[in-house]
């Protein structure tokens, strides 16, 4: 059966293969002019992916510009390029885990997903995910840094208040949609 399976294989590929050849074209004799070249089509630049909401060192993202609600004690701390014109927002809290988890679940009308149960870590959808378009999914991310006994997530900012966050918070917005060029007249 093996054997039969193998051999019609063979002769498909010997059948289908040569066909798919490319057709060398005759070299020109001297005295004969070329026969033009088609031309290929120029290969379009590729477009730079949209700006991010917030671009690095330009202040703290709103939640107009994050499309998501902020927690109230929750301070920014940073952002990451993502990719493909998106951008992680870190938020630390000291506020508890399930605290934050409730908050969420009440501003964005959803239950979300627990992702780990250990540590609890909780996420949100805040739109479609598109991969031709997009890193990672528009959500919010809620992590509990105090579970096993850890102490919380260091505040990377020295000498601020609090010193480590109980739950951080990372808020991934849709990439910025560039508008619709204007018809030419």
């Amino acid at each position: 059966m093996l054997r039969n399976t193998l051999l019609r294989s063979f002769f498909v590929l010997g059948v289908v293969v040569p066909g798919m050849a490319q057709v060398p074209a005759p070299f020109p004799r001297p005295g004969q002019a070329g026969a033009p070249r088609p031309e290929t089509p120029p290969v379009p630049a590729p477009q730079p992916p949209p700006p991010a909401p917030v671009t690095p060192g330009s202040g703290e993202p709103t939640e107009i510009a994050l499309g998501a609600p902020i927690y109230p004690s929750a301070q920014f701390l940073e952002s990451y390029d993502a990719g493909r014109g998106q951008r992680f927002f870190i938020f630390g809290s000291p506020s508890d885990f399930a605290q934050i988890v409730a908050f969420y679940r009440t501003m964005l009308k959803q239950r979300g997903d627990q992702v780990f149960a250990e540590p609890p870590v909780h996420m949100f959808d805040l739109g479609r995910f598109r991969e031709e378009t997009m890193g990672f999914p528009p959500s919010v991310t809620v992590k509990d840094y105090t579970w096993g006994g850890s102490q919380g997530y260091l505040n990377p900012k020295a000498g601020a208040t609090p010193a480590r966050f109980k739950t951080i918070i990372q808020i991934v917005p849709a990439p910025a949609v560039p508008a619709p060029a204007a018809p030419a007249k």
